[in-house]
């Protein structure tokens, strides 16, 4: 017979089941409760750091933007260069100003053409020594090779590099043509035939009259004057005569002298600025999202009264407010709600007024920049920083707790054993008890009857 049917007929499982949730339930809360509390302290703190690495981000590219200012090349109508402002942190910063430039002359890629061969004739066997630069390449040709075998030959040597080899078919057959991959006469081609029966003999050059190739396009070099400065290069494309920007010739008009302006550009610097005005306004309205109490409904935010956040509050007003003017002079406003606003155009005319003036404010050195940086590293440091040292604490507390409601767990097992133990014991002796009721009942009725 089951236990708690027989007896008093209690329902031993659910009355232990009872007790043991009415023992149980203020400590849970209580548990549950701090940890609540403690996951949204968590998550509070989680978007405060959010919202502070996105602040420390957007000071990182202010910061050197500040101290590298950005610069812009304009140019005349009909131009006969490009110029590009050199960029990579170990490029020369341009200098602002203008700058006279005459292209005298486009470097070119010297281009050779055989004479003239029959479709398809061999060409013999033999070598040839191909010299570009202080490179010479020996290439092998087969005996009987056609004009196409030879182009490849020379294309499989050289893998791309000093010469590239091609078949032109024209009226009056066929033309192997050499073409330098390097411009200028730096890249300039010599031909070598040596071995064979001296059908190679027609590729030779070696730039004199008795060269048996023909030139069709003459290795030239660059030639550009700026500023009265003659400078001859290989290559059209010219990186340090100009400080700070690379020069592309595209067309010679030695007549002409034409205006490269190098100015200030503005636009990386107000699009940084603008970030970071917008990531300080974030985490502004975070930390007092974080810390709000509603007196309407009485409910407290997750870090109402927090002593850390009060301090993060007090710190980043601490960066602007002693630089008030300062800022303002560069278009910057603080509001008394403690936002920024940022006129583009008041940082414009400041820049114009006095070029060094962001980056002593927000430079690597600068008034805010060195301070705000130091000041979010010292809260967001992976090991030391204020942020992580709460999450940590948090993170434990969590623990504690979740070992707590293990533990808890762990009595309540007890208790529910301890109270089965006790109401079974009670439930046999009733049964014991009414077992020896009936007994003396039967015998007095016996008695009686007797």
């Amino acid at each position: 017979m089951a236990i708690g049917t027989v007896g008093t007929g209690l329902d031993i499982p659910t009355l232990v089941a009872q007790l043991v949730a009415k023992e149980r339930e203020p400590q849970e809360n209580q548990i549950n409760a701090l940890g609540t509390a403690a996951t949204s302290k968590l998550s509070a703190i989680s978007t405060i750091k959010s919202g502070l690495s996105n602040l420390q981000t957007a000071l990182a590219a202010l910061v050197k933007s500040a101290d590298n200012p950005g610069y812009k090349t304009t140019l005349g109508t009909d131009a006969t260069f490009t110029a590009a402002v050199d960029t990579g942190d170990n490029a020369t910063s341009p200098v602002a100003g203008t700058h006279q430039v005459q292209v005298q002359q486009l470097a070119q890629n010297q281009k050779l053409s055989s004479k003239a061969f029959d479709k398809d004739a061999a060409i013999g066997g033999g070598k040839l020594t191909i010299g570009y630069g202080d490179t010479s390449l020996d290439v092998d040709i087969a005996a009987d090779s056609k004009l196409a075998d030879v182009a490849k030959a020379i294309n499989k040597a050289s893998g791309g590099k000093g010469v590239v080899a091609s078949v032109v078919t024209a009226d009056d057959g066929q033309h192997l043509v050499l073409t330098a991959v390097d411009s200028g006469e730096a890249g300039a081609i010599t031909v070598t035939p040596s071995g064979g029966n001296g059908t190679l003999d027609d590729l030779a050059y070696d730039g004199t009259a008795a060269s048996k190739m023909e030139v069709m396009v003459e290795a030239k070099d660059a030639i550009v004057i700026v500023d009265g400065f003659t400078r001859t290069s290989s290559s059209n494309t010219i990186s340090d005569l100009v400080p700070g920007v690379t020069l592309t010739l595209t067309k010679a008009n030695p007549d002409v002298k034409q205006t490269l302006t190098i100015g200030r550009d503005n636009s990386a610097l107000k699009a940084n600025l603008t970030a970071f005005v917008t990531a300080y306004n974030a985490i502004n309205t975070t930390l007092k999202s974080a810390t709000a109490y509603n007196s309407e409904t009485n409910t407290a935010s997750a870090l109402t009264g927090d002593a850390m956040v009060r301090g993060l509050q007090q710190q980043l007003r601490g960066q602007l407010s002693p630089n008030v003017n300062e800022l303002k002079a560069l278009g910057i406003t603080l509001a008394t709600d403690g936002t920024l606003t940022l006129d583009s155009t008041k940082l414009d005319a400041a820049i114009a007024k006095d070029p060094e003036s962001v980056a002593n404010m927000f430079g690597a050195d600068g008034t805010v920049g060195k301070s705000m940086t130091d000041m979010l590293k010292s809260n967001l440091d992976a090991t030391t920083g204020t942020i992580t040292q709460r999450t940590n604490t948090l993170n434990k507390q969590i623990k504690d707790l979740e070992k707590r409601l293990d533990d808890l767990d762990a009595r309540m097992e007890q208790v529910s054993t301890r109270y089965t133990k006790q109401f079974t014991s009670m439930e046999s002796l009733v049964s014991q008890m009414q077992t020896t009721s009936d007994y003396l009942t039967q015998q007095l009725a016996k008695k009686t009857s007797s």
